[in-house]
């Protein structure tokens, strides 16, 4: 006979590899404290409605109390047999409080046990991933404010462009990671409905108040539907969603920070702490930590098609599949929060080199486009003066020199438009602070753009 909770209706015992493969306990019993919570709410509830005895109530809130207790000491082990964390704890604590322990499990299923752990999970999850974000958006402002009169190039194709302030390079990825912050925001305001109660699939018989376990348990509100509340994964794809777009957001300013601590560039340098050395090599000093991270976003992207593909053909309502729910975002969660935690000190800690940085700020042309505004202004047409100073940039490089370097003579070859105020618009920092519209580079618009920074990061802490 099946020695299982579930096993009335089992002849023969469950196959050991069977087991095996069936039981999930060792990584979902991540879920211990809120599948605790969960039923300490559901006690309450079956209490107040009359459904079990105040006294039972009593006993298994103090039971599951101890049980809690256990697992933070570790003194509870995990079994293959007790299949999940749900098994697990109910036959803990039917261990310690007897028959007040079986009529725990009334007027709910493992389906909507398990949805509700995994929101009630996910919901905390989200507040710390959310803290770690604020921590790099504040390393972000601070250094942009710090360093906000360093020129670099700015790129395209990674040839340059034109010349950009570093403070408006950092407040770029300060608006994409601010962006993450908003993206798990909205993942956790559509998470926030609690599923307990939905039972198997189709409710419960019993006059349950999913209303009062829905606040006891910090939702806002119950699900409305239960074949759908036990169905539902939305959330957890969602949440990979965000998990995925951050991480990819990391990955590319992870990109930049290698290209620029390379010694081709030399714009900045990591902090010894944040790099490896090499086994061979003695001069070696490599960015092993923004490598990893890059390395690291195809396990994220990995999480989410694992699910959005273990999803995408099952049939309503709960089915064996889900249980590949809970691997990958354990471990999205795990290499995210790692990441976060990695990126705002590397990011604080890392110099600049900033002679370097504006020194290339004013290679390759970067100042030709300032020379074609300039034409605008004295009234030639835009593709008339693209064409001029395409001529003019070319005649610069095969002399070898800079647009600012040609004379007054050497720029007549191309127009007589030019005079001699061309001087005051096409040098870096000119070029750099004309651009002065709303969002650009120039440092008053970098001012304007760290002041709103700092209205964010005032709002959310």
């Amino acid at each position: 006979m099946s020695e299982k909770m579930w096993g009335g209706r089992f002849s023969l015992p469950t196959d050991k590899f069977v087991e095996e493969f069936n039981a999930s306990v060792h990584f979902d019993n991540r879920f211990y404290k809120y599948d605790i919570k969960g039923s300490i709410a559901h006690a309450k509830m079956l209490a107040k409605q009359e459904i079990i005895s105040t006294e039972d109530r009593d006993s298994i809130i103090k039971g599951l109390n101890q049980v809690l207790q256990e697992i933070e000491t570790g003194k509870l082990e995990w079994k293959t047999e007790d299949e999940d964390i749900h098994m697990a704890v109910e036959k803990r604590l039917t261990e310690l409080v007897g028959d007040a322990g079986k009529r725990l499990h009334t007027a709910r299923s493992r389906n909507d046990q398990v949805a509700v752990d995994f929101r009630m999970y996910l919901k905390a999850e989200i507040i710390e991933i959310q803290a770690l974000i604020a921590e790099l958006l504040n390393t972000l402002m601070k250094k942009a404010e710090a360093e906000h009169e360093v020129m670099m190039p700015g790129f395209t194709h990674l040839q340059t462009a034109q010349p950009i302030l570093f403070a408006h390079w950092a407040m770029a990825y300060f608006q994409m990671i601010k962006r993450d912050f908003s993206r798990f925001a909205d993942c956790l305001e559509r998470m926030d409905f609690c599923p307990l109660g939905a039972g198997a699939l189709a409710g419960t018989t019993f006059n349950i108040d999913r209303h009062f376990t829905a606040a006891e348990l910090g939702f806002k509100a119950p699900t409305e539907n239960s074949l759908d509340s036990v169905s539902d994964r939305d959330f957890a794809l969602e949440f990979l969603a965000a998990c995925s777009i951050c991480q990819m957001h990391l990955s590319r300013f992870s990109e930049e920070l290698i290209i620029y601590s390379a010694s081709e560039f030399s714009f900045i340098e990591l902090s010894d702490d944040f790099c490896t050395g090499s086994s061979i090599m003695p001069q070696k000093k490599n960015p092993d930590m923004p490598e990893l991270i890059r390395g690291k976003t195809g396990r994220v992207y990995g999480s989410l098609i694992s699910l959005l593909t273990t999803m995408k053909g099952l049939p309503l309502a709960y089915n064996k599949d889900m249980q590949e729910d809970k691997e990958p975002v354990f471990d999205a969660v795990d290499t995210i929060k790692a990441s976060l935690k990695i990126f705002s000190p590397m990011v604080e800690k890392m110099t600049l080199r900033k002679d370097k940085m504006e020194k290339s700020a004013g290679n390759g042309y970067s100042t030709a486009t300032d020379l074609a505004d300039y034409l605008v202004r004295k009234g030639v047409p835009f593709r008339q003066s693209h064409h001029i100073v395409g001529s003019a940039v070319a005649y610069a490089i095969e002399k070898g020199v800079d647009l600012s370097e040609l004379s007054m003579d050497e720029f007549a070859r191309f127009t007589d438009v030019i005079t001699d105020d061309i001087y005051q618009y096409i040098t870096v920092r000119a070029s750099v602070n004309s651009r002065v519209a709303y969002g650009g580079t120039a440092e008053s618009s970098v001012k304007e753009q760290i002041k709103s920074a700092k209205k964010f990061l005032n709002e959310i802490y």
